[in-house]
């Protein structure tokens, strides 16, 4: 079995800790804001220094990659170099970085792989700054329409077709992935979870991405002074949505112990602390592996009442997606791999979406997760130990040269 080094990994992961700094441990660092920019420089910088040829796409995605022996499709790895404002130097960054390093490792030992190896770097994975998450996978896949991305604005009203262009990593559409070109994806990415850390394991073995709900619940009212509207007589919205939020809670929680659910959004009107509120619009993000069981929580929103406490009641699909279920071989081989080496691991499904489950609809994918500390992650508490990354590293470095040994 071969390894990288612990040590040039642990170069790589703290020179790429200072671009886009947020002083308290973490990275605020979104697309093509100068710091990105520097992070996606020095990335090119490494891979030039290796050698490997770099490309770029129409959406700004990277491609660093060393050749092969014979003119066979590439074996890809990537993630992303994008954080959230205040987020951590682990998501994302960790896939790009275990991958250069899987790359580095390569060169400096002279390992001869038949199929090229690359290195990608995914263009507006976490949507912090233009939404959605996912774009430019989004659309090498079919999800999202190029010209739809291109004219989403930032909160300062710059399009990401503007940005783009003014970043200087505007490439061709030519050299996008592609199931002709390219054999298999890879990514390696954190837990964001605490799942591993309390199971005592190393590796993840990721057999997919869990489905997911997202429905907006509105609440309208009357508003009114609140200093002379008798209790009994007000439609007071945010009342009504405190009573379905409170029934949801112990309605979805008795569905199953693996279903997680989040109000993560809150929208008050008028929002002034003398006006009864109006209307009230909240969120409710729910996931699971099982389509049956997220079907139950949309049941259950469709089942609500059309008034409660004097209120009108809607809800409202913002967004959903199927559980994504990654190629079996190249989960078995990650496993396979992770047992060789003698790491401690388990089968597990991802929470959080990533670049690798629109990648699956290309071509044959998979991830491998490392964990996570205390599972914090989009924080600057976000951590994974540096032996764990390693491990992750060398699980990565031995499941590529199996695919180039397996796989034509």
């Amino acid at each position: 079995m071969h390894t990288v080094s612990k040590e040039r990994l642990e170069d790589k992961i703290a020179a790429f800790m200072k671009f886009g700094a947020a002083g308290q441990g973490g990275i605020t660092r979104p697309v093509f804001s100068p710091a990105e920019l520097e992070a996606r420089a020095e990335f090119q910088r490494r891979c030039t220094e290796l050698g490997l040829t770099v490309e770029r796409d129409d959406l700004g995605n990277i491609y660093a990659t060393k050749s092969g022996a014979e003119k066979l499709p590439r074996i890809a790895m990537g993630s992303h170099l994008d954080s959230v404002a205040c987020g951590g130097n682990y998501d994302g960054t960790l896939g790009v970085l275990t991958a250069l390093e899987v790359v580095d490792t390569l060169v400096k030992d002279n390992i001869a792989t038949r199929h090229p190896v690359t290195v990608m770097v995914c263009t507006n994975e976490e949507g912090a700054r233009f939404p959605p998450a996912m774009m430019s996978s989004g659309v090498l896949t079919g999800k999202f329409s190029k010209d739809a991305m291109l004219a989403v604005r930032d909160d300062s009203g710059v399009t990401f077709g503007e940005a783009l262009r003014a970043s200087g990593f505007l490439g061709e559409e030519k050299n996008r992935i592609n199931p002709v070109d390219y054999l298999a994806y890879l990514e390696l990415h954190i837990e964001q979870g605490p799942v591993l850390q309390d199971a005592g394991v190393s590796i993840g073995v990721v057999q997919g991405v869990v489905g997911m709900c997202n429905y907006t619940v509105t609440t309208r009212g009357q508003a009114n002074h609140a200093g002379t509207t008798p209790m009994k007589k007000r439609r007071d919205a945010l009342h009504a949505a405190a009573l379905i939020i409170c029934g949801l809670y112990e309605k979805l929680g008795r569905i199953d112990d693996n279903l997680v659910f989040t109000f993560g959004h809150i929208d008050c009107r008028p929002n002034i602390h003398t006006i009864i509120p109006e209307e009230v619009n909240f969120s409710l993000d729910a996931r699971h592996q099982d389509p049956i069981l997220v079907r139950r929580v949309v049941d259950a929103l469709e089942s609500l009442p059309a008034e409660t406490a004097g209120c009108q009641v809607s809800c409202k699909e913002a967004w959903s997606r199927k559980t994504t279920t990654f190629d079996p071989e190249l989960v078995a081989i990650v496993k396979k791999n992770a047992d060789a080496l003698g790491y401690s691991n388990r089968f597990i499904y991802s929470g959080p979406g990533h670049d690798a489950q629109y990648m699956q609809d290309l071509l044959p994918t998979t991830m491998i997760f490392v964990p996570s500390v205390n599972g914090m992650s989009h924080c600057e508490e976000e951590k994974t130990e540096l032996d764990d990354c390693w491990k992750g590293a060398n699980v990565l470095l031995n499941t590529v040269l199996d695919i180039d040994g397996r796989l034509a």
